[in-house]
């Protein structure tokens, strides 16, 4: 594994995320609380590890910006679908443990209001990680 690696890795973690998420949302729905445990706490690790992953690559490459290279109304569509990934990322690293610690102390009704609005968002921060990959290093790689 070498540096360029990272990123793939990093989407691949977002996406491992995101299944989790749908799996716990899909057994809190029919009231399989243990499994959606399991799948809820599998997707905060799986976003942790990748947290670490995202800030030793911004410091190996010295905050270096992968730059976009789609041209037209796809780069607009690019920068939108960033800037609300990054501001929906910071606030689910205040959601995300919150309502997860609701649930610890037992909580379940606070817990639930809170995972109300940390769920979607979580979620779209989670799809939207992968599509930045996507974007930046498949789809529309800047000329090197």
């Amino acid at each position: 594994m070498n540096l360029h690696d990272i990123p793939a890795l990093n989407a691949g973690l977002n996406a491992l995320s995101t299944v989790l998420l749908t799996a716990g949302f899909i057994n809190i729905r029919r009231g399989n609380r243990e499994a959606h445990r399991k799948c809820m706490l599998g997707a905060g690790g799986v976003s942790a590890v990748f947290l670490v992953g995202y800030v030793a690559h911004k410091i190996m490459v010295q905050g270096v910006h992968t730059p976009f290279g789609g041209e037209g109304a796809i780069r607009t569509v690019y920068y939108v679908m960033l800037l609300t990934h990054i501001v929906l990322a910071i606030a689910i690293a205040y959601l995300v443990p919150r309502t997860f610690l609701l649930a610890i102390k037992g909580e379940f009704e606070r817990h639930k209001a809170w995972a109300r609005w940390t769920f979607p968002i979580w979620y779209y921060v989670s799809i939207t990680g992968v599509l930045v990959y996507f974007f930046l290093y498949q789809w529309w790689p800047a000329a090197r």
